[in-house]
């Protein structure tokens, strides 16, 4: 089987196609770029350069991925986007290429992108993300596994969004929220544990339980972080997910959200 390629698609001499891709009209497939099996390029979407797409990826109509990265420190080097499997992103997207700081933007396996997102410059986006209509991410943004990101929603630089998280609409993300909350809001704030979303991800009762708890310990009370994690090493059960979120509030550069 050949590529099923639109007459009026322009595709670089290098890029590298599975045998089943599907290229739609007037989209351009650049130098350097992969395409892996199942992937749909829908009409009108450009992958500038560099683009490499694991199998089964969808691209809508209009988007850009793979184009400069907006940074005056730019100055050409190789840099790469790099999507994972099964994911799929909606009607014009753009997500830059990284930089030298890591060289690449990533965003992993079935993702739901949806429209007119804004990936900058080395975000790294987890597995099963969901970012909503209009998510604009500053450079360096990191966004955790399973994390879900509401319309017209904007993160700062270097922020960091944990896993299972739940930021709502329209919020501005100045600093880190950590996994498995709920923060909304201009300026953002916590509003308790993301339940739905772990009983969605049937997370066991006991872990919600410590989890709930560990909330509590870390952002409701007058504890300071080292007095809060003395405390929680103390009374809570070591959970992996409970040492996550420790780990992550221990090492925020941004200070997190309360």
């Amino acid at each position: 089987m050949s590529p099923r390629i639109h007459p009026t698609a322009i595709v670089s001499p290098d890029a590298q196609l599975a045998d089943d891709v599907e290229i739609g009209a007037f989209a351009i497939v650049g130098e350097g770029c992969t395409i892996g099996a199942g992937s749909v390029i829908a009409p009108r979407a450009t992958l500038e350069r560099n683009v490499i797409l694991a199998a089964n990826v969808k691209v809508g109509i209009g988007t850009v991925l793979g184009g400069d990265p907006q940074d005056l420190k730019f100055k050409g080097e190789h840099t790469t986007v790099e999507i994972g499997e099964g994911t799929t992103i909606r009607e014009y997207t753009t997500i830059n290429r990284g930089t030298t700081q890591s060289y690449k933007t990533t965003v992993g396996k079935n993702c739901f992108i949806m429209s007119y997102v804004h990936l900058a410059h080395d975000c790294h986006v987890g597995d099963g993300a969901i970012l909503v209509n209009s998510v604009q991410l500053a450079g360096h943004v990191t966004v955790g596994d399973k994390a879900i990101i509401a319309g017209a929603s904007a993160a700062h630089q270097f922020v960091k969004i944990g896993q299972y998280a739940f930021v709502g609409g329209c919020s501005r993300i100045s600093q880190d929220v950590p996994p498995y909350v709920k923060a909304v809001g201009n300026p953002i704030k916590l509003y308790g544990l993301n339940s739905v979303g772990l009983q969605r991800n049937n997370f066991p009762e006991e872990v919600v339980r410590e989890l709930k708890r560990a909330y509590r310990i870390f952002f409701r009370s007058e504890l300071n972080v080292s007095q809060a994690k003395e405390r929680a090493a103390a009374e809570l059960k070591a959970f992996p997910e409970v040492q996550e979120l420790l780990r992550f509030v221990e090492d925020s550069g941004r200070g997190v959200v309360v």
